[in-house]
């Protein structure tokens, strides 16, 4: 059990946890979760970090989104109310949130990070997320998922 599913029966937040075969080959882990899962790849999101420091010691918040969409940095800035934001790099991700890439989850992170979901989620009565793991994935409602994660909703795709 991963620490987002753990964090999901602490609160005793309803949903489901669905599990398919990772293929070490894939580009997009996001499109194949959709694939695997047999689900419209609109209603899975995938997870980004970025950076919106502007001195030497990284800040990191987390972007929601859906996973055929690619993040405006723009907006997430906005959104963040910075002057700018950059990815996060690979090895800062893995260290601040415990999960690998392709399987990071918004959700039992190691430090819990600002987080921002695209407003398109709001508009749908379920949406998956990487469960912290490659090949598991969770379905919740979006606005469990934001209330748990203290975020906001707001347009972050270009």
């Amino acid at each position: 059990m991963t620490p987002a599913i753990q964090l999901l029966k602490k609160h005793q937040v309803p949903h489901t946890v669905h599990q398919y075969e990772h293929d070490r080959e894939t580009s997009s882990y996001g499109l194949e979760a959709a694939e695997k899962l047999g689900i419209d790849p609109s209603f899975v999101y995938k997870t980004l970090v970025v950076d919106q420091s502007t001195g030497s010691r990284p800040e990191l918040a987390v972007a929601i989104l859906p996973v055929a969409s690619q993040l405006s940095l723009k907006a997430m800035a906005t959104a963040c109310k910075a002057k700018r934001v950059v990815m996060a790099k690979p090895e800062q991700v893995t260290r601040t949130t415990g999960y690998v890439l392709g399987g990071v989850s918004p959700l039992g992170q190691k430090r819990r990070l600002p987080t921002v979901i695209d407003h398109s989620a709001g508009e749908l009565p379920t949406i998956y997320v990487s469960a912290g793991k490659r090949g598991l994935e969770i379905e919740l409602a979006p606005d469990e998922l934001g209330k748990l994660l203290e975020s906001q909703l707001y347009p972050i795709t270009a």
